[in-house]
């Protein structure tokens, strides 16, 4: 899936990162807890939330996000707008709630991530 069709399915407008529309995309997240997302999420996904503060692009970069759909038709700050933009992360903002979004990209075909593996005092 890319994030051209992402656009479409959450019905959203795209607030930057147009030219990066055809990227491709292999999992989604949806999350308003940044610490969910760092446990599960893994590169070129999508996130899905209705936080809107510059640490959600800040995860996003550390974790190779291409794309985050803000939810609830949230509009972010011109200050989020222009990280985004200078990182290449796509910005979306979709009147569905998150719950929905992640259902609509789920049954389109757009997987969850898994866990990541934890490894334990022994080294499992």
């Amino acid at each position: 899936m890319t994030i051209r069709d992402v656009l479409e399915i959450v019905d959203g407008k795209v607030l930057t990162g147009e030219k990066y529309l055809d990227t491709t995309v292999q999992t989604a997240c949806g999350s308003d807890l940044m610490s969910d997302v760092l446990a599960f999420v893994k590169e070129s996904a999508v996130l899905i939330t209705g936080l809107i503060n510059p640490h959600v692009v800040r995860t996003s970069e550390m974790l190779d996000i291409t794309c985050i759909v803000f939810s609830r038709g949230k509009q972010p700050s011109e200050e989020i707008l222009e990280m985004a933009d200078e990182i290449g992360i796509t910005i979306i903002s979709s009147p569905l709630t998150t719950y929905t979004a992640c259902g609509e990209l789920y049954m389109r075909g757009l997987p969850g991530s898994k866990p990541k593996a934890v490894k334990t005092a022994e080294g499992a």
